[in-house]
């Protein structure tokens, strides 16, 4: 080699490699011009938004709908208690208004019960003293008219004896 082909060979290699790197960046950098999307490009975007806006619209629906559901779950349960409470206030004064009811009628027929029994005993007792005294009248009027039966019988026994001879009464008459 020469020297001359020593000193052109970098100047060369130079040269080449410059125009590598040119072409390089003019391939890398893209012209500045703008150009307008195609319809197949806007028909593409304009999917994408249907498909995002779909999206949030059913995220919203369903939200809504589990919020809805949740509200009316929720409303059926205080609905569903307040008529248990009302229930069970209700058989309560029921069963209050029963044992009350019941205790007066309990209550009432044990006053009858007394005073029945207190009437009777009265009935009973004015009975036995009425009969006590019948029968003391009874057996006065018994008494009496045993009494003047006998008075009577002995009446006739002296008026007989004082006509038969020989006897007490007869020999009395006579003296």
């Amino acid at each position: 080699m020469t020297t001359s082909t020593i000193r052109t060979l970098p100047a060369v290699l130079a040269l080449a490699l410059a125009s590598i790197g040119v072409s390089a960046v003019a391939q890398t950098t893209a012209p500045a011009t703008t150009t307008e999307p195609t319809m197949v490009e806007k028909a593409k975007d304009a999917g994408g938004d249907a498909v995002d806006a779909t999206k949030r619209t059913t995220k919203k629906a369903v939200n809504a709908t589990e919020n809805g559901a949740e509200k009316a779950w929720d409303a059926t349960k205080r609905t569903t208690k307040k008529a248990a409470n009302a229930t069970e206030n209700g058989a309560e004064k029921a069963w209050d208004a029963t044992k009350r009811t019941s205790k007066k009628a309990v209550n009432a027929t044990e006053n009858g019960a007394e005073k029945a029994w207190d009437a009777t005993k009265s009935t009973t007792k004015k009975a036995t003293t009425a009969t006590k005294n019948v029968a003391a009248k009874t057996g006065d009027a018994v008494e009496n008219a045993g009494h003047k039966t006998a008075d009577g019988m002995r009446s006739a026994g002296h008026a007989i004896g004082e006509k038969v001879p020989g006897t007490a009464e007869h020999d009395a008459a006579k003296k």
